[in-house]
């Protein structure tokens, strides 16, 4: 399942996949993935972007 709750905060906060992978490091290539929902991120990288994003995890990653 697309991740667009990620997509949109990043967005928001005006960085692109480079630059939010680059702050969590990890790739763009796996920013890529979480976003269209080819790859499930630990829960460490999770918490990595939340923080990074300034969101929790259930307003990114809790599918409803």
């Amino acid at each position: 399942m697309k991740n667009l709750k990620l997509k949109a905060a990043r967005a928001a906060m005006d960085l692109s996949q480079q630059e939010l992978a680059g702050r969590v490091g990890v790739s763009r290539q796996t920013i890529n993935a979480i976003e269209k929902g080819d790859y499930n991120p630990t829960i460490n990288l999770c918490i990595a972007i939340c923080r990074v994003l300034g969101k929790t995890l259930d307003e990114l990653f809790w599918e409803e």
